[in-house]
């Protein structure tokens, strides 16, 4: 069988699968659920394009991952064949971990589980069913292998996810002014002491590139619409939970019932290793089928919230720079407790607050660090002659008020 595909991507055109163990994990079950889940979680309520999945994203980190090993080459940075193969393969699975839309269930379905962790299950799994051959992988995945340029090429403040994603979500959005010169970044990328740094005549291309970043997160991924829907989905869970753990019946689909029948934490996943399949099966589908039982269920609070999801009946939401003082909840709820008919508890999950924030790069940890043409690396910050670059370095928080419409002016 020829495993040396050919993709076509709306993004970037044709990708090419290179091997046939690339092809193997691609499709592999683990990899083909990321068809079901959504890259932007609920963002397709504001933007109708915002369809794309994490599979898409996936296929196309590794095609930039290409794009910037071959560039490094071109430099001279000595890589090996086990090198390429590896660092193409932890972005390729860099998001096998995600649950059913991304990052909102996060940490609904289970307590403190980052789904890097669960990501990294999931590669030590197929690591067992490849034989050992993503040996390698892991140790960039978890950044122990001892040239950290391959990690942060994964994982930092510019790396091949967020090359990718932000050009992707961009153009499936039709954001365009978050779209970013990716190649152009990837040209103007460079190893120094084995760290990743970028050549000093590429520091404009970074200000756009964290510019862009910050524009999505406002625009985007932190739009309030797309805020309220998510606190909705969260809240939807959280219900499910709680009536389950207290005895009612609550249909859901067999995987999603596992998890809303206990409290998984990470020690569940440790000793049971039926978890992780069983985690391995569960997707934006378990979610949506499983609401379209609950809008007839008679508990006022389940039903209320699957059909406001259902039919996009969104909770108003309003933003503040100040946090929602008691004064304005304790009335609201008890508006809410009147329109609803319904007691103090049940009213708490139809007024939310909480907050956001955003920042385009923080300056701690994994910089972005600059290569002067006299060859000394700088922090980016340090390197740009333009004020933009360290006011985006300020974490902006904002706070959020959620609601019925027409209980509260949002």
């Amino acid at each position: 069988m020829n495993k040396k595909k050919i993709l076509n991507d709306p993004v970037y055109g044709f990708i090419n699968i290179p091997n046939d163990l690339i092809f193997d994990i691609i499709e592999h079950r683990y990899f083909q659920r990321l068809r079901r889940i959504k890259q932007l979680g609920l963002t397709d309520l504001v933007y109708p394009g915002a369809l794309h999945t994490r599979f898409h994203h996936a296929l196309g980190a590794m095609d930039l991952m290409r794009r910037a090993l071959n560039a490094l080459q071109d430099k001279g940075i000595e890589i090996s064949e086990e090198e390429r193969q590896a660092s193409m393969l932890a972005i390729l699975l860099h998001d096998v971990g995600h649950g059913p839309f991304s990052h909102t269930l996060e940490f609904s379905l289970f307590k403190h589980v980052h789904h890097e962790q669960v990501g990294i299950w999931m590669m030590e799994r197929l690591n067992k069913e490849f034989n050992g051959a993503l040996d390698l992988t892991i140790k960039i995945f978890k950044d122990e292998y001892d040239r950290p340029f391959f990690h942060q090429l994964v994982s930092s403040q510019l790396d091949i996810d967020r090359l990718d994603y932000l050009k992707r979500d961009s153009f499936f959005t039709g954001v365009y002014e978050g779209s970013i010169g990716s190649e152009r970044i990837i040209k103007m990328l460079n190893v120094a002491s084995e760290h990743l740094v970028v050549e000093e005549k590429g520091i404009y291309s970074i200000e756009n590139f964290l510019s862009a970043r910050r524009l999505m997160y406002w625009q985007v991924y932190l739009h309030k619409t797309a805020v309220s829907a998510e606190v909705m989905l969260i809240e939807l869970i959280k219900r499910a939970k709680e009536l389950t753990q207290r005895g009612e019946k609550v249909i859901a689909t067999p995987a999603l019932s596992i998890f809303l029948e206990q409290d998984i934490t990470k020690k569940d996943f440790e000793d049971d290793p039926d978890i992780l399949e069983v985690y391995s099966i569960l997707d934006d589908n378990d979610i949506w089928g499983s609401i379209k039982f609950w809008r007839d269920h008679e508990d006022p609070v389940l039903r209320s919230l699957s059909d406001m999801l259902l039919d996009r009946r969104l909770l108003g939401i309003s933003f503040s720079n100040d946090p929602i003082g008691r004064i304005v909840t304790d009335d609201l709820i008890q508006k809410v407790m009147k329109h609803y008919g319904i007691d103090v508890h049940e009213a708490g999950y139809f007024m939310k607050t909480g907050s956001v924030s955003n920042s385009a790069y923080i300056a701690s940890g994994q910089s972005i660090k600059i290569l002067r043409k006299h060859g000394d690396v700088v922090d980016v910050a340090e390197a740009s002659d333009l004020p933009n670059i360290k006011a985006m370095s300020k974490i902006v928080t904002k706070h959020y008020l959620c609601a019925p419409k027409g209980l509260f002016k949002d």
